[in-house]
């Protein structure tokens, strides 16, 4: 298994867009577009991550799916494609690749009109171009309805050898915006076959105790912590938690996961750890990372 190759702590990277809105990217361009016309920009974020103490880097193509990616003149396997080497070439023999798997941009039926079939054929061509590419595993994240993350989690396990980070975005009532709960979905992402799962994205690590802790609860799958930086300032763009801060809520939110561990049924004289994966999304940054790496 991958994560056998790490000790107790795994280390993702933090944000990619907010990054890259500072390395060049306009406003309301697309990100992953960069992968083909500024390659050499990308790189560079990876780097700074790997720099920072990454184990793990998503690469640049949270939404390269066929749907999303249909008015712009580019394929998802040209955006896949180019974004997994750019990632492999800043990894080099220090950071695995996953490949980043975001929402369709689509609301499945009932919601709205996309067939769990059409949302299972866009994630299996993500999940086939990934693994061509030379992915190491795929990161599934920021899932609001649990039949699109059904969707994708089952495309990548039924199509490749990809192990499958999963997680979803929950709000500060516990809930998705969809109203899935981390129970129904550790449960169903572990049925499925993820071989991780946890929360990322919407919320800073102090407003995700609850929901952790009931994950950890639910399941023994390693957990996937990825807090977003706080909230960004209208006015300047700042998120309100710096580095330090991240950090020292991060520390709290793994305690919480801990005891929850702890607190689980094992055989007399074991005590059960959850593997932890954890990063940073929206806002955060490779100092961020440096500063969780100096914590743990």
């Amino acid at each position: 298994m991958l994560f056998d190759l790490y000790g107790d702590y795994i280390f993702c990277d933090g944000a990619m867009g907010t990054v890259l809105q500072k390395n060049g990217l306009n406003p309301g361009d697309r990100p992953d577009i960069m992968n083909i016309t500024a390659p050499e920009v990308v790189e560079r974020v990876h780097r700074m991550y790997v720099d920072a103490g990454s184990n793990i880097i998503y690469s640049n193509t949270f939404g390269a799916n066929a749907g999303s990616l249909s008015e712009t003149g580019y394929s998802p396997e040209e955006i896949i494609d180019s974004g997994i080497k750019i990632a492999k070439r800043a990894g080099g023999s220090t950071a695995k690749v996953a490949l980043d798997i975001g929402p369709t941009g689509l609301l499945l039926e009932p919601m709205g009109d996309l067939e769990f079939g059409m949302a299972y054929e866009l994630f299996k061509q993500q999940a086939a171009a990934g693994e061509k590419a030379g992915a190491d595993l795929a990161a599934i994240e920021t899932m609001s309805d649990i039949a699109e993350l059904k969707a994708a989690v089952t495309a990548v396990t039924e199509n490749t050898n990809l192990p499958v980070l999963a997680t979803m975005t929950f709000d500060k009532t516990g809930r998705t915006y969809l109203g899935c709960t981390p129970e129904d979905f550790a449960e169903t992402a572990e049925l499925l076959g993820a071989d991780a799962v946890g929360i990322n994205c919407s919320l800073e690590p102090a407003e995700m105790f609850s929901t952790v802790e009931r994950i950890a609860l639910t399941t023994n799958l390693p957990l996937v912590i990825k807090p977003n930086a706080g909230l960004p300032d209208g006015t300047t763009g700042v998120y309100s938690i710096d580095p330090d801060e991240f950090a020292r809520q991060m520390l709290q939110l793994v305690e919480i996961a801990r005891t929850a561990s702890a607190a689980k049924p094992t055989p007399p004289g074991q005590v059960f750890r959850h593997k932890m994966i954890l990063g940073g999304c929206c806002g955060t940054t490779p100092d961020y990372i440096r500063a969780l790496r100096k914590v743990f």
